[in-house]
C-alpha cells in the first residue's frame, strides 16, 4: 500500500469541508448577493452608474455579475474565504487531532500543501457559485446580448461572455493569495478567530493605503489593487501588463506568508496539543 501524501491529504480537507455546515453557507451566501442585486435593479430605475461597465446595466445581463463584482462581491468573497482560510489550521491545534493527523504516515509539509488546495478550492468554488449565479440571473432579466466595454467600443455578447469568465479566473489569483495569508495566520497563531480578523484587517489596512497614499507606484503594487486588474480585459486592447503585474504581485503576496508558514509549522512541536 503506499503512503499517503499531499494529494490524500487534500481529498481529506474537501471531505471535512463537505460535511461543514459552513462551507455550505458561505456558498449559498455567495450565490445570494447577485440575486439580491438583481432583484434591486429589477424593481427601481435607478442604479450604480459610477462602475466599470455599468452604462450596460439593463441592456445586457452579461454584466450584471461584474458590476456586483465592483461593489459588493469584492469584501464578500474575501470574507468568506478567510472564514476558511483562517481556520484550516488552527482547527486542529484547538481540536486536539494535530497529533493524530500526523500519525496518519503524512510528513507537515504534505499536510500543509493539502490544506493550502483545499482551501484554494472552495475559493472557486466560492467564485463559480457568484459567476453562475450572476450570469443566470442577468441574461434572464436583461438577455444575452452586446455590450460596449471600458473604452465605449462594441463587444458581441459571446465574446464578452468569455471575457466574463475570465475576469473571474484574474479575480480568482489575489483572492488566493489572500486565501494564503489566512492559511499563514492560521498556522502560525493556532487560533481561528484571531487568523480570520487579521486576514481582514490585512486586506482593510491595504485599501485604507491604497485609499490614502496617492503614490502611483505604491497603489499599483497592493494586492488590493489587484482586485481591479479584471478590467484590464475590457479596455480598447487588453492591457496585459496590468494583468501580469497582477499575476506576480499575487504571487508574491501568497508565497511569503506561505513560506513562512511552512517554516513555522515544521518545526511546532505538538506533544502538547
Amino acid at each position: 500500500m503506499s503512503r499517503p501524501g499531499a494529494l490524500t491529504v487534500y481529498r481529506w480537507e474537501l471531505r471535512k469541508l463537505r460535511s461543514q455546515k459552513r462551507t455550505y453557507i458561505g456558498i449559498a451566501a455567495a450565490m445570494l448577493l447577485p440575486v439580491l442585486f438583481t432583484v434591486v435593479l429589477s424593481v427601481q430605475s435607478g442604479g450604480p452608474h459610477d462602475a466599470p461597465l455599468a452604462t450596460n446595466l439593463r441592456i445586457s445581463g452579461l454584466v450584471l455579475v461584474l458590476v456586483v463584482l465592483t461593489f459588493v462581491l469584492r469584501f464578500a468573497a474575501q470574507l468568506l474565504t478567510a472564514l476558511v482560510a483562517g481556520d484550516i489550521v488552527a482547527t486542529e491545534t484547538g481540536g486536539g487531532t494535530l497529533k493524530l493527523v500526523l500519525t496518519r504516515s503524512v510528513t507537515r509539509s504534505q499536510l500543509l500543501t493539502g490544506k493550502i488546495l483545499a482551501t484554494y478550492t472552495y475559493v472557486l468554488a466560492l467564485l463559480a457559485a457568484m459567476l453562475a449565479t450572476g450570469l443566470i440571473g442577468g441574461i434572464a432579466v436583461w438577455g444575452f446580448h452586446p455590450i460596449v466595454n471600458i473604452a465605449l467600443l462594441p463587444v458581441s455578447a459571446w465574446h464578452t461572455f468569455f471575457l466574463t469568465i475570465a475576469a473571474f479566473a484574474l479575480f480568482a489569483i489575489p483572492l488566493c493569495a489572500i486565501a494564503s495569508f489566512g492559511v499563514f495566520l492560521s498556522a502560525v497563531t493556532r487560533n481561528s478567530a484571531g487568523a480570520i480578523v487579521g486576514t481582514l484587517v490585512f486586506e482593510l489596512l491595504q485599501e485604507a493605503i491604497g485609499g490614502l497614499v496617492h503614490v502611483p507606484w505604491l497603489q499599483h503594487h497592493l494586492l488590493s489593487h489587484q482586485f481591479d486588474a479584471w478590467q484590464a480585459l475590457f479596455q480598447a486592447h487588453t492591457q496585459w501588463s496590468v494583468i501580469v503585474r497582477a499575476l506576480w504581485v499575487s504571487a508574491l503576496f501568497a508565497a511569503v506568508p506561505l513560506a513562512v508558514a511552512y517554516r513555522v509549522f515544521g518545526r511546532r512541536d505538538v506533544t502538547g496539543e
